[in-house]
């Protein structure tokens, strides 16, 4: 009994052994990267190891030249708008570009002609994150892939500019270059040097800040008549204040039209019209009474209306009872000539008298016409057709003050040292 029972014991012995063996052999076949001495056959895990190194190098001798860029870099955040988001490649051409909203919603873009670069259409949306994922081979014909993830800026985070003139616009002599910004600006300096208007006549022009958010160009003299202006926003990440940073990029041309400048005299009460340096037309008018004068100052027209409704309770004029002192709904033929309600239009409830005669109105400039707007002969409709967005008006002779220059797009009426000193250029 002892010997079988020595024997038995020599059996397990052995077999717990053999288990061992095999379950080392798991253990250093699982290991990836087990750096101990832990038994094995060094010489066999060396040839393992130079094995691998020559996948791994045959591999890489085997992938695309082709090297994609993509910007923004993945995971950037408050990404602008414009053209911010880009992709290139070198040794090799774009085959497959794509961008999509986290919803999934994709983004229209261009491959360039020669195949190296990609950029979307249009703008982006504020606050979204972006997918972008980009395809390119080289001459053998093997696709390289790149990809990227990014969020564009917010409204908190971003200042956007609106300005007049409109792209393509033709506009008379006296029209500025008004830019309005969304947010209070507090770096004017940098916001200024991204921003340049430009004159195909070679006239300088200079910049004045009227406020944190209003800044106008305009040369010393009117623009010269049929020269060509151009605006050029290049705002994009330029930081308007603390946080805050622009997102756009834009060109604007604009046409200046032929010189017309009028002069409404309120003590005469009469309007000449002169075009290209010659008088050619001559019209009764009735301006500001006594009590409520019309402002004088060159006033440039910064808006038309065929018929437009004007209450004296938009601009101050009320009775006891808070009504507006007027309520006009059908003005014909309306001119703005300032902010704070200076219009230049047509009066059909006037009698035909009082043109050239009195001064009846509670500051505007009045010319005579009819209800309905329809007779082309009336004085008004003739100059309401024959004006340009950006015409000048100078009133003279009147007995109020001369309009602030800030008031409508009324610049002219600062000389050109101070317009020089509000530049933050």
């Amino acid at each position: 009994m002892e010997w079988r029972v020595r024997t038995d014991s020599k059996r397990r012995r052995r077999s717990l052994a053999a288990i061992s063996v095999v379950l080392g052999g798991v253990l250093v076949l699982s290991a990836c990267s087990d750096g101990g001495d832990k038994g094995g056959d060094p010489k066999s895990n060396g040839e393992a190891s130079k094995s691998q190194a020559d996948v791994d190098a045959a591999a890489a001798k085997d992938t695309s030249k082709a090297k994609i860029t993509i910007a923004p870099k993945d995971g950037a955040t408050n990404v602008g708008l414009n053209d911010a988001a880009n992709v290139t490649v070198t040794d090799g051409t774009l085959t497959q570009v794509e961008l999509k909203t986290s919803e999934g919603t994709a983004v229209a873009g261009d491959i360039a002609a020669d195949g190296k670069s990609w950029k979307p259409k249009g703008a982006l949306k504020r606050s979204t994150k972006y997918a972008l994922s980009a395809t390119a081979k080289d001459a053998d014909g093997k696709e390289a892939h790149e990809n990227a993830s990014f969020t564009t800026v917010s409204p908190e985070n971003s200042f956007v500019a609106s300005f007049v003139p409109e792209e393509g616009q033709t506009v008379g002599v006296g029209m500025p270059v008004s830019i309005t910004f969304n947010k209070a600006i507090k770096d004017k300096k940098a916001v200024q040097a991204g921003i340049s208007v430009s004159s195909s006549s070679g006239q300088e022009v200079v910049g004045h800040w009227f406020s944190a958010q209003r800044l106008d160009f305009r040369p010393e003299q009117y623009w010269q008549a049929g020269s060509t202006v151009t605006l050029k926003l290049a705002l994009e990440g330029v930081q308007g204040a603390p946080g805050v940073q622009g997102v756009q990029s834009k060109t604007v041309t604009f046409k200046i039209g032929r010189s017309q400048v009028s002069t409404v005299d309120a003590k005469t009460k009469k309007m000449t019209v002169t075009r290209d340096g010659a008088v050619i037309k001559t019209i009764p008018i009735s301006a500001g009474a006594p009590a409520n004068p019309t402002y004088n100052g060159q006033m440039v027209i910064s808006e038309k209306f065929k018929e437009t409704r004007m209450n004296g309770a938009t601009v101050g004029f009320t009775d006891a009872d808070g009504k507006g002192e007027y309520d006009i709904k059908d003005v014909p033929h309306a001119m703005r000539l300032s902010n704070s309600g200076t219009f230049l239009h047509g009066n059909y409830w006037g009698a035909d008298s009082i043109f050239g005669t009195a001064n009846t109105s509670h500051g505007c400039v009045g010319l005579n016409d009819v209800k309905g707007a329809g007779d082309p002969n009336q004085p008004a409709a003739w100059f309401y057709d024959n004006s340009l967005i950006g015409d000048v008006v100078t009133v003279v002779n009147s007995p109020d003050k001369t309009i602030k220059p800030d008031n409508g797009l009324n610049g002219w009426n600062m000389n050109w040292a101070d317009w020089k000193a509000g530049s933050a250029a």
